[in-house]
């Protein structure tokens, strides 16, 4: 999806970037961390033109992004969604204006720019704060209006300047959460430029961490916090890192289709993974789901479940049921 090879940029006589090469793949979340001034940003901002670079190759979904004219450009950005740490919206307008004013800008219909933006404020929670202004909303529904504003061309890919930043720990897990589902639901590939921690441990794939313009480490998160480079260590100031406690997940089984498992996981905010699905398994049912869960939210997963009078249960492997039974635990 993303490409880069030896790519080098500078500022005058300050080189910002130097031989970076890394490849982000399709529908992956991807962070780039790095101490302030390591060149993140700026490198975010080659990958959708908004800086050239000065030498070096970087293909984003299959074009190569130095040689766009100006037109060309224009409608390769359209492909490319952009989230920022200070939400950049406009105060006179109002929620739904904020978020119609790509499509505005491209000219469509006004048929469709009203179905996509109910549509995108159903999918990030503001169907609500529709005629409201951001002065009146919380830093979090802000940044939520922002993703849905990022989405309305429907973009490949989406790219987050240290999106969390500006949020307190809850509001920015919740903010977390909503691109995780956007990515597993919409298959958007995510590049997240950030300081946190806990964004590269409980959202990203993969990392690469930058050091002085340096390319200095990359790979799978878990197995950079394992290997304890000394970019992971500078770029925490300390002697030496502990590799972060990974939730545990738990595998249950329920009588449901998959857009139970899609519902619940926008109802409760929290992250499953489908891991196997068969159909006809039951008279009563079109099918048994078994799905990834993580320990930390099995009870709120239990307590959904019971209340929906499904039947359900924890189990390693796929599992048959007894007739209209809501199992617990066990």
């Amino acid at each position: 999806m993303i490409t880069a090879q030896n790519i080098n940029k500078s500022f005058g006589e300050s080189k910002v970037l130097s031989g970076v090469n890394l490849h982000i793949d399709k529908g992956s979340i991807y962070g780039l961390a790095g101490r302030s001034g390591a060149g993140k940003s700026t490198f975010l901002r080659c990958i959708n033109g908004l800086e050239p670079y000065d030498s070096g190759t970087l293909t984003v979904d299959g074009v190569d992004v130095k040689g766009l004219e100006m037109e060309e450009l224009r409608i390769f950005r359209k492909n490319v969604g952009m989230i920022f740490q200070n939400f950049s919206l406009l105060e006179r307008l109002t929620v739904f204006d904020n978020v119609a004013l790509p499509l505005k800008c491209w000219k469509y219909k006004r048929s469709y720019l009203d179905g996509k933006v109910k549509e995108l404020l159903g999918l990030v929670g503001l169907s609500d704060k529709i005629r409201q202004k951001p002065r009146t909303l919380s830093g979090g529904q802000k940044q939520r209006v922002a993703i849905a504003r990022a989405l309305s061309l429907d973009p490949r890919i989406l790219l987050c300047d240290e999106a969390t930043s500006a949020l307190d720990p809850k509001t920015a897990q919740e903010i977390l959460a909503l691109l995780r589902r956007i990515n597993r639901q919409m298959g958007i590939t995510i590049v997240m430029v950030t300081h946190q921690m806990s964004v590269l441990t409980s959202t990203c794939d993969e990392v690469a961490i930058l050091e002085d313009g340096r390319l200095d480490s990359k790979g799978p998160v878990e197995q950079i916090f394992r290997q304890q480079p000394l970019s992971l260590k500078n770029l925490l100031g300390e002697n030496e890192v502990q590799a972060p406690a990974y939730p545990k997940s738990v595998t249950i089984s329920i009588i449901a289709g998959n857009e139970l498992a899609t519902r619940m996981a926008v109802d409760l905010g929290v992250e499953l993974t489908i891991i196997g699905e068969r159909s006809g398994a039951t008279d009563q049912a079109g099918s048994v789901l078994l799905l990834r869960v993580f320990q930390h939210d099995y009870d709120n997963i239990a307590r959904y479940l019971n209340d929906a009078r499904l039947a359900w249960r924890t189990t390693t492997p796929m599992c048959s049921f007894p007739e209209h039974v809501s199992c617990q635990a066990g």
